[in-house]
């Protein structure tokens, strides 16, 4: 790269940030972080990028009020825009192409690897305009907007049964017993950070986007513990849940609800269910959940 670009991500759930920013400064550029409109506007005023990475759902302002703040300064109008965002209404999208955002991605959909080409082909002049990038894909569902309050986490002991004796074993990887984590999640973006984190700190692991693909790995391995999104195509996290608890064959492994959901009756649901612990995405960072998955399975 001939010369160091500069690119600001404005994307209030700290892990994702980060994870956005690693990826990119792993791709030759320079990175500034926001959280909201307020320190991103600060931020572009004091060092101005070359592109922005935007999420659509920031608090305090949300992303299209961000938008319009730069899109109405004449000092960074020109700035190419990427949305990135778990939302896809077309009222959105077509406000954001009228406010000059060059692609919309819908982060269910996306890698971080993609978004990385994508940044790329903005920067270099090659990207489409907004419209032809728009996921042509059925709407899938959408998590409700992340609670930003305390984290909702709960550490509730449950009576755990022994285990019975036709319980499927764990295997072992490379003549090295590994704990083998499950991770149950269909937001592309996530599952792929959480995979390759999980299996970066030398853990087994595989995933699952829904229900049928979660019981068809169940079937034939037992992992160490599970960690389960809410909202899932088809069959939802809780009876997910519900079903494990009923299995005796699984029942003993301990499950961790993350989720966008953060309600006090999601929350309680959960744990009557028979959840280890509840997460909310938005609170946590990757190595937080590792070093949750670590205290409860060692």
């Amino acid at each position: 790269m001939d010369e160091q670009k500069r690119v600001l991500v404005v994307e209030d759930n700290e892990m994702f940030r980060e994870i956005l920013a690693e990826n990119l400064e792993k791709g030759g550029y320079v990175v500034d972080r926001a959280p909201d409109r307020v320190v991103a506007m600060e931020k572009m005023r004091v060092a101005k990028p070359h592109a922005i990475l935007l999420d659509i759902l920031p608090p305090r302002v949300g992303g299209i009020q961000t938008l319009e703040s730069i899109h109405a300064d004449p000092a960074f109008q020109s700035i190419p825009v990427v949305i990135i965002s778990n939302s896809r209404q077309s009222m959105e999208i077509a406000r954001a192409h009228e406010l000059g955002a060059q692609e919309f991605l819908a982060d269910a959909v996306f890698s971080p690897h993609e978004i990385l080409k994508k940044i790329q082909e903005v920067l270099s002049g090659g990207a489409a305009p907004l419209a032809e990038h728009a996921p042509e894909v059925a709407p899938a569902p959408v998590m409700s907007a992340p609670v930003m309050s305390a984290p909702v986490v709960q550490s509730v002991p449950n009576a755990v049964p022994n285990a019975v004796p036709n319980a499927v074993p764990s295997v072992p990887v490379a003549g090295a017993v590994k704990k083998f984590v499950l991770v149950i999640e269909d937001d592309k973006f996530l599952r792929e950070l959480l995979v390759r984190k999980l299996a970066g700190e030398g853990f087994d692991v595989q995933n699952a986007i829904d229900a049928t693909a979660a019981f068809a790995i169940l079937e034939n391995r037992k992992p160490n513990i599970i960690l389960l999104d809410l909202i899932l195509p088809g069959v939802d996290g809780f009876s997910i849940l519900a079903r494990i608890k009923a299995d005796p064959r699984i029942s003993d492994v301990p499950v961790i609800i993350l989720s966008n959901l953060g309600q006090k009756e999601d929350t309680d649901r959960a744990m009557t269910l028979g959840a280890k612990d509840f997460m909310v995405k938005a609170n946590f960072t990757l190595d937080e959940i590792v070093t949750k998955v670590r205290g409860i399975i060692g």
